[in-house]
């Protein structure tokens, strides 16, 4: 999972660039919608949707915003798209495992759009189910040593919340948490005074596969072309490539 956590906070910290904010809000705002859809435009009742509108507050988007993706959701506004979620599964170089999620209103556009993205840059497009049965549905948060409380008192906050495990991420600590337990965990950790780096609910793979050099280039690069699909909302993967190596890509 650790190199995984750290190419996510690589794009955590490229969405908060203005270059990226427009795309970036456009994604939350289309997942806070389906939330809200679903379950109810109510925050606190619904936690799905709590968790979407942290996750768009924690990346300043506007409240205006974030309150009409919710109206567009819940029909107040009566101009929301009908969204579907699918999930696609490949591989990238290297047998690299490679889970999808995206929201569509045209199952065929996206599709094609994905099956573009893994033949342009070395993949293949596999099967439903071909490699769901590698990752499991988890929250994780990223906690960076530079600003962490000592090892042993992280862990006593972190599990006094619920998390189910404290991994060791190079520069950073990775909080695994059952789903229910996401945002108890992180309200235990704003409690005792811990800054997050990033917090989401992810696929985790069960086992991760080294991949250095050239391939590890082709590896981000494939899971870039695919993140940049307005579709998609999610790329996992089971790949570790050493910090020093993902810092040079």
């Amino acid at each position: 999972m650790s190199g995984h956590s750290k190419w996510h906070s690589i794009k955590h910290a490229k969405g908060a660039a203005d270059a990226a904010r427009g795309k970036l809000f456009a994604r939350l705002a289309r997942q806070i919608e389906v939330a809200a859809r679903q379950g109810g435009g109510d925050i606190e009742g619904n936690p799905t949707l709590r968790t979407m509108v942290q996750k768009a507050r924690d990346a300043s988007m506007p409240k205006d915003n974030i309150e009409r993706a919710i109206k567009r959701g819940t029909g107040e506004l009566g101009d929301g798209q009908k969204y579907e979620e699918i999930v696609y599964e490949g591989y990238a170089p290297g047998g690299i495992a490679l889970l999808i999620e995206a929201l569509t209103d045209n199952r065929n556009r996206t599709a094609q759009e994905v099956r573009h993205a893994f033949t342009r840059n070395g993949g293949s497009l596999g099967e439903s189910g071909s490699v769901a049965w590698q990752f499991t549905r988890k929250g994780v948060i990223v906690v960076e040593k530079a600003v962490a409380p000592d090892e042993e008192r992280l862990l006593e906050i972190a599990l006094d919340g619920g998390a189910e495990d404290l991994t060791d991420s190079e520069s950073s600590w990775d909080i695994v948490t059952a789903p229910q337990d996401f945002m108890a965990v992180q309200s235990a950790l704003a409690t005792a005074g811990v800054p997050v780096s990033s917090a989401d609910l992810s696929m985790v793979p069960q086992s991760t596969i080294p991949v250095v050099g050239g391939e590890a280039n082709q590896v981000l690069r494939l899971i870039d072309a695919l993140e940049d699909l307005d579709d998609v909302q999610n790329v996992y993967a089971n790949f570790d490539i050493p910090e020093e190596v993902m810092a040079a890509l």
